[in-house]
């Protein structure tokens, strides 16, 4: 997940706080238009987290 920040705030020029926000943007936009992936895309950002602590 950390990886992903760094990318938003590097390359669009965001804060850390907004990168973290425009993530969860995306991942409830991501859930609410396909649901079936809602699963999936708890999974992905659950892992990035673990895996970054």
């Amino acid at each position: 997940m950390n990886e992903l920040i760094e990318k938003l705030v590097k390359e669009a020029g965001l804060s850390e706080q907004q990168a973290q926000q425009a993530i969860a943007t995306i991942a409830g936009f991501v859930k609410d238009k396909f649901p079936m992936l809602g699963g999936a895309v708890d999974q992905i950002f659950a892992a990035g987290n673990k895996n970054e602590e």
